[in-house]
């Protein structure tokens, strides 16, 4: 690691950032989580879009920031507009030189985004299908197509992966092994979502509802509009 990386790097220099954003939802959580643990807050200036309003299936959306019409998506002070949360978190991991969340070893890369995609399909997605087609979701405006059956078999699903996930958390303290990772971040968001369903943990996952708890102590997790809002607290102004 250079020293430059790791004696000179001033976060205060970088040109602000845009992020489209709705607070509260478990996808831009998981930036937001990102930034916060980058210490990266203030080169961020966030750009609400209302899911309910389908503000990102607007055309204009689609062609000018996102071609999937799904949030978060970052913009950089050129125009570039970078969509997905894994590659926005290894944008932003990067800028310092000193990777903390996406891995600095081969074998710490691999297992991160082995997990971190692990925690996706298994979970945080599939909450995400039920939400759209098992519920009301963003509502008759957004949600054009529902199958119901397929959101109740992702439900499912997603019980299972919790169930998984506190196999892993039984054995190690975080998601990809011994560090707080991107990994850790994508359940996080998973059970954000979880919570706006209504979805429980099962009580006897006591090691992934132990391993939650402890995660929302973290200080770049406890104030996250979403984990204030799922706990009854008052939204940041």
């Amino acid at each position: 690691m250079s020293s430059r990386a790791t004696t000179h790097f001033d976060a205060g220099e970088l040109p602000m950032m845009k992020i489209y954003d709705f607070p509260t939802g478990p996808y831009p959580t998981r930036v937001r989580i990102a930034l916060a643990e980058k210490n990266l807050q203030s080169c961020a200036q966030f750009e609400m879009v209302d899911l309910y309003k389908g503000e990102h299936k607007k055309p204009e959306f689609i062609a000018n920031k996102n071609y999937s019409g799904t949030l978060p998506v970052l913009e950089l002070n050129d125009g570039t507009c970078i969509a997905e949360c894994t590659a926005i978190t290894e944008y932003l991991d990067g800028l310092d030189g000193i990777p903390t969340l996406t891995g600095r070893t081969p074998r710490e890369k691999g297992m991160i985004h082995m997990m971190s995609k692990r925690a996706e399909l298994e979970l945080l997605d599939a909450i995400s299908v039920y939400f759209h087609h098992g519920t009301p979701g963003l509502g008759p405006d957004v949600e054009l197509y529902q199958n119901p059956e397929w959101g109740f078999r992702q439900r499912d699903k997603a019980l299972r992966g919790m169930h998984y996930f506190d196999t892993v958390l039984k054995a190690q303290p975080f998601v990809a092994g011994d560090t707080f990772s991107m990994a850790d971040i994508t359940v996080i968001g998973g059970l954000v979502f979880s919570g706006i369903v209504n979805l429980s943990v099962p009580a006897e996952c006591k090691a992934l509802l132990a391993w939650y708890a402890r995660m929302q102590e973290r200080p770049s997790v406890k104030d996250q509009p979403a984990i204030l809002w799922l706990n009854g607290q008052a939204l940041p102004s």
